[in-house]
């Protein structure tokens, strides 16, 4: 019977440590993800939640926060679940975010934080004969180097 606590403890200690785990997403989606919440940080954008118009700084931070709490409970796996889950509408309201970026048109978060992960994902574009890249003007803001 001695024997079989330290089994029963390990294994138990086994199954605990799986669970941690298995609460963060993939690398790849952490990544991602990161880039999504520095984007949002610097964007300068503002950000409609609830009645009222956030800053990027506070917006980030709220979102980085319900992403935390999410990815604890092992329900964001990919970029898109942050996004779905996350950054398209207030958990207690219901209601969807907004971005307005300088002045133009405010979009649904979740429009733009797509735009911006299919823009994050993209292959670089060439450099043309005269070291110029064929990209065409950005939507919103440039992309990482």
């Amino acid at each position: 019977m001695n024997g079989q606590l330290p089994r029963a403890l390990g294994l138990l200690l086994g199954l605990a440590l799986l669970t941690v785990a298995s609460a963060a997403p993939p690398a790849i989606a952490q990544s991602e993800i990161n880039y999504l919440l520095g984007f949002v940080g610097s964007s300068g954008c503002e950000i409609y939640r609830n009645g009222s118009w956030y800053d990027s700084k506070s917006a980030q931070a709220h979102l980085r926060s319900k992403y935390e709490m999410l990815a604890a409970q092992d329900r964001i796996n990919t970029a898109e679940d942050f996004i779905e889950t996350a950054a398209t509408k207030s958990s207690s309201s219901g209601q969807p975010y907004q971005v307005r970026c300088r002045g133009s048109e405010a979009v649904t978060g979740n429009q733009w934080l797509r735009d911006v992960l299919a823009r994050y994902r993209a292959p670089r574009p060439t450099r043309g004969a005269l070291g110029t890249d064929a990209s065409g003007p950005e939507k919103y803001l440039s992309r990482p180097s």
